[in-house]
């Protein structure tokens, strides 16, 4: 197990590529299909936990090796270019665990991170509602004092949507409102997933994947001590989290979107050099962009409104990187089942999943360039 310190970030990736190239973790069934994609996942992440890899840019109080977060972006990075797992399930770990090392108590984070880090566990995210997706505050799901238990305890009831992984997953980040209308009703806890009265229902997306759920709360009891913060912190968790989804994970996405357009390369697309290049340039951009978001969250700085802007960029660049697939392969999103029209399906949802590109330009005009206020 490699675990000492490294003295540059190029010196973790030479490293880290030249074990990768040792190790064979290339997956061997149907890469469309969502359970081979869980089973994938778990076992890169239990390879890479194992080899120390997957420890580095943690803190030790939750079983990592410390060192800058730069080193997680590396990793997630070579993983991604290398197709060893689909992007968006690996970097499910950089929202959530952040968020348990923030607002759990240390003894829960350090018991619990580790088993989503190191491929024992997958988690998910419960927000979003049938009436609250965009619109987060106005969430319904409640969570009252559990009087007929032990008086410390609490009771869960609701429905979320739209729960990436929620039937795979063992425990789930959930929003529930404890107190009145607003921001400031709303809790956070961490929750068993096969606590008595939740029911998980897949979804199945356009791609043809039950990528997502349903999730129903009845009667859920959720011990005290899974309550993350204090009561009425939900709120400043999600805002807190969910910049998370637009930093690492973006440099994740756009690794993997790169190679894509390597592969469209290489099924002989070079002719049509005006495409091709308007692709590269707005995949560089959102790069560019996430580079100088990777740099500020290594120095510590916090992530606040203006990862919006990284959002509507790598949406944009995916929406595009497709559709120049489509039109320089005919026939391989309209007539053929496979990768390209698995992939380009996928991608009609990236101007909404994690936030909509209305939603985002809303935020920017209003919180980064003050508009919008009269």
């Amino acid at each position: 197990m490699r675990l000492s310190p490294f003295t540059s970030v190029a010196a973790f990736r030479s490293e880290l590529c030249d074990w990768l190239d040792d190790h064979d973790l290339s997956p061997a069934g149907d890469r469309c299909d969502l359970d081979a994609q869980v089973a994938q996942l778990a076992r890169v992440r239990r390879a890479l936990w194992a080899a120390g890899w997957m420890r580095y840019g943690w803190p030790r109080e939750v079983g990592g090796v410390g060192g800058s977060g730069l080193l997680r972006a590396v990793l997630g990075e070579e993983v991604a270019s290398r197709d060893l797992t689909e992007a968006g399930i690996w970097s499910m770990a950089e929202v959530l665990v952040p968020t348990l090392i923030d607002y759990a108590p240390p003894a829960l984070a350090a018991e619990m991170a580790a088993r989503l880090l190191g491929g024992v566990e997958q988690w998910c995210q419960g927000f979003s509602e049938p009436g609250s997706g965009s619109d987060l505050a106005s969430l319904s799901t409640r969570a009252v004092r559990d009087e007929d238990g032990a008086g410390d305890g609490w009771v869960v009831s609701g429905q979320k949507v739209w729960t990436s992984l929620a039937q795979y997953a063992a425990r789930c980040v959930l929003l529930a409102r404890t107190g009145g209308p607003g921001h400031a009703g709303i809790s956070a806890f961490f929750v068993d997933m096969d606590s008595p009265g939740i029911t998980v229902r897949p979804l199945r997306t356009m791609h043809g994947v039950d990528e997502f759920a349903e999730v129903f709360f009845d009667d859920v009891r959720v011990p005290a001590s899974r309550l993350l913060g204090q009561p009425g912190d939900g709120w400043r968790l999600a805002m807190d989290l969910l910049p998370y989804e637009r930093s690492t994970c973006f440099w994740h996405r756009t690794a993997h979107l790169y190679s894509r357009l390597d592969r469209l390369l290489a099924d002989g697309c070079e002719s049509d050099a005006d495409a091709l290049g308007a692709a590269w340039l707005d995949l560089h951009t959102v790069r560019c962009r996430s580079a100088a978001t990777q740099a500020r969250l290594a120095a510590g700085g916090r992530l606040g409104p203006e990862t919006s802007v990284d959002k509507i960029l790598l949406a944009g660049a995916e929406q595009r990187l497709f559709d120049t697939a489509r039109d320089l392969l005919p026939g391989a999103v309209e007539l053929a089942e496979g990768p390209w029209r698995t992939e380009y399906l996928y991608s009609r949802a990236a101007t909404i999943y994690g936030g909509t590109a209305e939603i985002q330009r809303n935020i920017v005009a209003r919180r980064l360039l003050d508009l919008g206020r009269e």
